[in-house]
């Protein structure tokens, strides 16, 4: 008969090394003599294990894609964190922030990018330190000599005057080789970070234009600084137009075989320019110029300290989860109020639906992104956890007085932005091979990515025609996700005979954070008449809850409690997963679909606050959140 492999596991370790060397002279199923003389057949094929022969991702990876140090203008005015203090810290080290307090992260990040501003490159630590370059202009010379008066206030109006002259049109301080000393300092850092399967230190920096109307990207270098040192960041000085970002971008790797990309981020607070219909000068917008876009922003930023872009209420009246940590009374100085024309230009979700349209007329969709969540910190630390919020800048530390501090002073009182507001977030997660920078940056390219708010779960999303129910009870959906569609950032095609796409899509929990409410899948597509049109569908749900009439869902519970800043996972579900098909396709409409995964109500950072320094905020001031995930949307093409 033949024994189980319980039964050969308990016996002598000379017998299985046997079984080790029997196995390794063939592929096949193999016979021998057991002690007894009997002949049994104890070896499984080749493929027994179910892991051997993988080449698709196996867990996200989880970084921050725009941190900014010391050496950015505006934050080096405040924090005196250092770009290596922010590979440390998101290591997993402890550091010490500014003005004193320990911090450390509850778990290491896998990548980072440090994404200081191309803007006068180094600036403030050359100033500080008294670089004889820098001192050598008259503007650094005075600079440096109210810096260090002795005159607290004088040092703060000039820190100021400092970041007010990122707004002139040329630079206060041209000096080409200190930046070029800047960069490659920062660069030969990066590499000298960077630790191949443990931690990926991503060369980039901010192109920061348009300040007002923020039209701000990061760029993010695939190779080491062997080739990021053959150029220099490219800033606001060189040309406020992002479409000259984009064609600098191109001679950097047509001259040195490098490969580069741009992430997009805070178009809520671009006064609709971000999403524009138009090329930047107004005019009308170009093939070339699209292409342009879309082949150098495969993502966007949709959610971080400065508010949620994923969708706003005037856009998506229908959506009771579009009005988060909306940030729309006007631009990001507030001297342009908001008017509701501009918001179509502005959010992730209108801007996909926009790009369908454009590449009926174009044939080229400019707007074809994922989703990739991140800080923005100016503290030289990536937050984004809700219990462990140091918010934008050090100007201003955890303390009980920071909710009511004033973060952007307008010239109407009723526009200014007050610390309470800020978003603790967000976080990107990249379905990369390994944890290398080429794979992760070749998972951007591919926009297998998804944003969070913050919190780690885990979610797939996959797109088909084929996908069953057995497929959502396998404990490994990715298997058939991979053979049977394609993944989040992908594109599907016409199927024969027309039949409806359907959709694998699969959360997991943050283990330390709240518990799931749901999964709902977008749809936006461009109708028979030319019309934008998009539908939120809640596919699974945590709990007996039943749809109404309407597909609306009621809501999970809330188990906050505020007082104590904490709450119970007694409702909601630790994973979620279902297959999901358009009940509404038409197979003539281009379209895509994408995941936004919602957990159950937690405390905000507000909340941990007024806990931790005995304080009580105004009734305006939100105290819980509902963490979420967007994931990158699939698209579908007719024909």
């Amino acid at each position: 008969m033949t024994k189980s492999f319980a039964t050969v596991s308990q016996r002598p370790l000379w017998t299985l090394a046997c079984l080790a060397v029997l196995t390794a002279t063939s592929v096949s199923t193999q016979e021998f003599q057991t002690e007894q003389g009997s002949t049994d057949v104890v070896l499984a094929p080749d493929d027994f294990s179910p892991y051997a022969g993988r080449n698709f991702p196996q867990r996200p990876l989880w970084g921050d894609s725009h941190l900014h140090t010391s050496v950015s203008v505006d934050a080096g005015t405040m924090t005196r964190l250092t770009q290596e203090q922010a590979f440390r810290f998101a290591r997993g080290e402890e550091v010490t922030t500014t003005h004193g307090l320990r911090a450390k992260l509850s778990r290491p990040l896998d990548w980072l990018v440090v994404s200081d501003h191309a803007e006068m490159y180094g600036l403030m630590p050359q100033l500080l330190a008294g670089d004889a370059e820098v001192l050598a202009t008259p503007q650094g010379k005075a600079w440096y000599e109210a810096l260090t008066a002795g005159d607290s206030q004088l040092a703060f109006d000039t820190a100021m005057e400092i970041v007010a002259s990122l707004s002139d049109d040329v630079p206060p301080i041209d000096n080409p080789k200190a930046i070029k000393h800047a960069w490659e300092a920062y660069t030969a850092l990066a590499d000298s970070f960077n630790e191949p399967g443990v931690f990926s230190a991503i060369i980039g920096y901010e192109y920061t234009t348009e300040g007002a109307n923020n039209l701000h990207r990061n760029v993010l270098f695939r190779d080491g600084r062997d080739r990021a040192n053959q150029t220099r960041p490219f800033s606001q000085y060189d040309s406020k137009n992002p479409e000259d970002l984009w064609a600098f971008l191109a001679e950097y790797e047509e001259r040195t075989g490098g490969e580069v990309l741009a992430i997009a981020h805070n178009g809520n607070l671009s006064n609709g320019r971000m999403f524009s219909l138009n090329a930047y000068d107004g005019s009308v917008l170009t093939q070339e110029i699209a292409s342009l876009r879309a082949r150098f922003e495969p993502l966007y930023e949709p959610t971080q300290i400065k508010g949620d872009g994923e969708a706003h209420p005037f856009l998506s009246p229908d959506d009771e989860f579009a009005d988060f940590d909306t940030w729309d009374a006007a631009n990001l100085n507030g001297t342009e109020l908001k008017q509701p024309e501009m918001l179509a230009g502005e959010y992730a979700r209108e801007a996909l639906k926009r790009g369908l349209k454009i590449e009926q007329e174009l044939g080229v969709n400019p707007f074809k992104f994922g989703m990739v969540g991140a800080t923005d910190s100016h503290t030289g630390m990536a937050t984004a956890q809700e219990d462990n919020f140091f918010g934008k800048h050090s100007g201003v530390e955890p303390g009980p007085n920071r909710w009511e501090h004033l973060v952007i002073e307008a010239p109407d009182p009723e526009l200014s932005i007050y610390g309470w507001k800020q978003a603790a977030g967000g976080l990107g997660a990249v379905w990369a091979t390994q944890n290398t920078r080429e794979a992760i940056f070749d998972a951007m390219q591919r926009r297998e990515t998804y944003a969070t708010t913050g919190s780690r779960m885990g979610v797939r999303f996959f797109g088909g025609y084929d996908f069953t129910d057995q497929d959502a009870a396998s404990r490994v959906p990715a298997d058939a996700g991979y053979k049977k569609g394609v993944p989040m950032g992908g594109n599907l095609q016409a199927s024969p005979g027309g039949r409806a796409p359907n959709f694998l899509v699969f959360a997991l929990k943050d283990p330390i954070s709240g518990n799931l409410d749901r999964i709902q899948i977008v749809k936006g597509w461009v109708d028979a008449d030319g019309a934008l049109q998009e539908k939120v569908y809640n596919v699974v749900w945590a709990g007996d809850r039943q749809l109404d009439e309407n597909g609306k869902l009621p809501e999970v519970g809330n188990t906050v409690d505020v007082e104590n800043a904490t709450w119970t996972n007694t409702i909601g579900a630790s994973e979620l997963i279902t297959t999901w098909q358009d009940p509404d396709f038409d197979p003539n409409l281009s379209a895509f679909y994408y995941a936004r995964v919602i957990e159950i109500p937690t405390p905000r950072w507000t909340a941990y606050e007024a806990k931790r320094f005995g304080i009580e905020m105004p009734d305006y001031v939100p105290m819980i959140t509902t963490e979420r995930a967007y994931t990158s949307p699939i698209w579908y093409t007719p024909g």
